[in-house]
């Protein structure tokens, strides 16, 4: 394993993430970026076999653009429980009258009283328990990513 390659790989990729993750924020762009994102987890994996140092294989190009990815993801992630915390807190619970109305009727018959849902700290907690299952979710899918790009790298480029 080639850690300056991974590290280096690893930054530049979160760097191109957390852009993602803000463009996401538009609306109607956030489908374009995910698919960008997934996208960059190849790139990441393949950058990382890219800049280890020779012989490369497929298994030694597949480790680093796994862990490259997930270095990317990682950071995209908190970045991303950040920015989201950011805005929760900003809107309050501006985003329940966005709700359709049959929706809230559907949780007050479930007996959920939708105000919890943003209420205070419990709309802070909600998010970034939400924001770390999605980081654990997108490290997972970014390893695989980026070990595919790798291998495919390691595997085309053994010198």
């Amino acid at each position: 394993m080639d850690m300056q390659a991974v590290l280096k790989a690893g930054g530049i990729g979160a760097a191109i993430v957390v852009v993602l993750n803000l463009l996401g924020l538009i609306p109607c762009v956030g489908c374009i970026t995910f698919l960008l994102t997934l996208v960059a987890y190849v790139v990441i994996g393949v950058l990382a076999a890219k800049w280890m140092m020779p012989p490369r294989t497929a298994g030694s190009g597949a480790t680093n653009g796994a862990l490259a990815a997930v270095v990317a993801a990682f950071i995209g992630g908190i970045v991303n429980a950040i920015i989201t915390s950011i805005y929760v807190t900003v809107t309050g619970g501006a985003q329940l009258t966005q709700l359709p109305p049959e929706l809230l009727q559907q949780f007050s018959d479930a007996g959920i009283d939708p105000s919890t849902f943003m209420a205070g700290g419990a709309g802070i907690a909600g998010v970034l328990m939400f924001a770390t299952v999605c980081c654990l979710v997108g490290m997972v899918i970014a390893a695989a990513l980026g070990a595919a790009g790798g291998a495919y790298w390691g595997n085309s480029h053994p010198q």
